[in-house]
C-alpha cells in the first residue's frame, strides 16, 4: 500500500487556478492559529486551576500531561485515518473533536472536577492531533511544488502569532489576579471556599465556550468547501515501508530523542512560567501573563530569524550554537532572580524557536519510503511534553523552590546539543 506524495498530487493540481486554491489555504492556514491558539492558554489554565482547585506543582502538570498524551496515543490512528480517508475527512474529525472539548470546559467549571478539566483537554488534543498530522503536508500540496516549503512557513507564522495574542489578551479574562493567603483561606466557611473556587473555575468557561462554537462553525465551513483531497492508492511497483526499516536509521533514533525532550523543554518552560514570574520577580498573575505574551512573540520573531539565517548558516550548526546558549539561559534562570529571570525565559523562547522543525528534517533524512513511518514516531515523540512537565513538578515541590525545577528543561537543551552532534555526520553524508 503506497501513499501518494505531495509532487504526485499537485500534478494533479498544478493546472488549477490559483484562485480555487486560496480559499481552501486561507482555511487550512486559520487551523495553525487555533491549536497555536488552545496550546498557549495552558500556561494560563496551569496556575489559574492550581489556585481553584489547591493544586500542587505535581498535580497541576496532569494539564500538559493530558494534553500531550494524546499525541502518543492518537497520532498512528490520526495517520491511518488521513491516508486511508484523505486530508479533508482527518481535519473535519479533528476539529469536531477540537470543538466539543473546548465546550466541555462549561460542564467541568460548573461540577468543580479537575478530572473533567483534565479530560475536556484530552479531547482538544486527540484533536489537535488530526489537525497537526495533516495542515502541515496537507499546505504543502495546495499549490505548486517549487512554493510549497514558502506556503507552509507563511502558515506556521501564525502559530507564533497565537502564541502572543493568547496570553497577553485572553489569559487577563482567565486570571482574575485574586490570591488568597493562607490566613484568609482558613478563615473562610466552606460555603465561602465553595463559592470562592466556582468563581475562579468560572471564568473559563465563555472563553473557550466561545472557542468551541468558533471551531465547530469553522467544521461546517470546510464541510461544505470543495477541496483538492489525496488518499491512499495501491502502488505495485512500489517499495514496502516498515517500521523496522525506518528504525535502523540512526538520525530517525536520535531525532526520536531529541524531538521527546525538545518538546519536554518547551512545554516545562512554558507552562511554569507564570509562577516563575511571579515567584522570583513578585509580579501579579495578569502582568505575568502580558510577559508570557512576549514570550510567544519572542518565539515568533526567533522563527523568523532562524529562517533568515539558515541561508547562511547551515541548519545543524545553528541548532549547536542555540542548544548551548539556552543551556546557559537556563543555568541563570535557575540561579537569577528578579526580572533577570522572566527575561531569561523570554530569551529561551527565542533560541527554542527553530528546535522542533529542525530536529524534525534532520530526523527524517534519508529515510526514503519510510519518511511517513519516521514522521509518525517523532509526532509521537511529543509525549515528551507529558512526562517532563510532572518531573519538574516534583522537584519543585520537594524542594521548595520552582527555579529547581528548570533542571529539567536545561538538561533536555543537553541532550539537543547531544543529537545535533551525533548526527551530523550521518546527514552531511546523505546531503553530498
Amino acid at each position: 500500500m503506497a501513499i501518494p506524495t505531495s509532487s504526485h498530487f499537485q500534478n494533479s493540481t498544478a493546472s488549477s487556478e490559483p484562485k480555487k486554491l486560496l480559499f481552501p489555504f486561507i482555511l487550512v492556514t486559520s487551523l495553525f492559529f487555533f491549536w497555536g491558539f488552545v496550546h498557549n492558554l495552558d500556561p494560563i489554565l496551569i496556575p489559574h486551576l492550581r489556585k481553584a482547585f489547591n493544586l500542587t506543582d505535581l498535580q497541576s502538570s496532569l494539564i500538559d500531561s493530558s494534553v500531550f498524551i494524546a499525541y502518543f496515543v492518537m497520532a498512528l490512528p490520526a495517520g491511518y485515518i488521513m491516508r486511508k480517508y484523505g486530508y479533508k475527512s482527518g481535519i473535519m474529525i479533528g476539529l469536531v473533536l477540537f470543538g466539543i472539548g473546548s465546550i466541555l470546559f462549561v460542564p467541568a467549571a460548573n461540577y468543580l472536577q479537575y478530572s473533567y478539566f483534565l479530560g475536556a483537554l484530552f479531547i482538544i488534543a486527540c484533536g489537535l492531533t488530526f489537525l497537526e498530522t495533516a495542515a502541515n503536508p496537507y499546505v504543502t500540496i495546495l499549490g505548486p511544488a517549487e512554493t510549497a516549503t514558502k506556503r507552509l512557513n507563511f502558515s506556521q507564522s501564525f502559530n507564533g502569532l497565537a502564541a502572543f495574542i493568547a496570553p497577553a489578551y485572553i489569559g487577563p479574562m482567565i486570571l482574575s489576579g485574586k490570591n488568597l493567603s493562607t490566613t484568609q483561606t482558613d478563615a473562610m466557611s466552606d460555603a465561602e471556599m465553595h463559592t470562592y473556587l466556582l468563581t475562579e473555575a468560572a471564568s473559563v468557561k465563555m472563553p473557550y465556550l466561545v472557542l468551541g462554537l468558533i471551531i465547530l462553525a469553522v467544521a461546517v465551513v470546510f464541510y461544505f468547501t470543495n477541496m483538492p483531497d489525496v488518499k491512499e492508492t495501491n502502488d505495485e511497483g512500489s517499495a514496502e515501508a516498515s517500521f523496522g526499516g525506518a528504525l535502523q536509521s540512526m538520525s530517525l533514533r536520535w531525532g526520536i530523542v531529541a524531538q521527546f525532550f525538545y518538546v519536554g523543554a518547551q512545554v516545562c518552560v512554558a507552562s511554569f512560567f507564570i509562577k516563575m514570574a511571579t515567584t522570583t520577580a513578585g509580579l501579579e498573575e495578569d502582568s505575568a501573563a502580558k510577559y508570557l505574551g512576549f514570550f510567544g512573540l519572542a518565539f515568533m520573531l526567533g522563527r523568523f530569524a532562524g529562517t533568515f539565517l539558515m541561508q547562511y548558516i547551515q541548519p545543524r550548526k545553528l541548532l549547536i550554537a542555540y542548544a548551548i546558549i539556552n543551556i546557559i539561559l537556563s543555568t541563570i534562570a535557575i540561579t537569577g532572580t528578579g526580572m533577570v529571570v522572566v527575561y531569561t525565559l523570554i530569551a529561551i523562547a527565542f533560541f527554542m524557536s527553530i528546535m522542533f522543525p529542525t530536529i524534525f528534517s534532520m530526523g527524517i533524512t534519508g529515510l526514503g519510503q519510510n519518511t511517513k513511518i519516521g514522521s509518525s514516531l517523532i509526532v509521537m515523540s511529543i509525549v515528551g511534553g507529558a512526562l517532563l512537565p510532572p518531573v519538574l513538578g516534583v522537584i519543585s515541590d520537594r524542594t521548595g523552590n520552582i527555579q529547581n525545577g528548570y533542571l529539567v528543561p536545561l538538561v533536555c537543551f543537553v541532550v539537543i546539543l547531544l543529537f545535533a552532534f551525533n548526527v551530523n555526520k550521518s546527514v552531511e553524508k546523505r546531503q553530498l
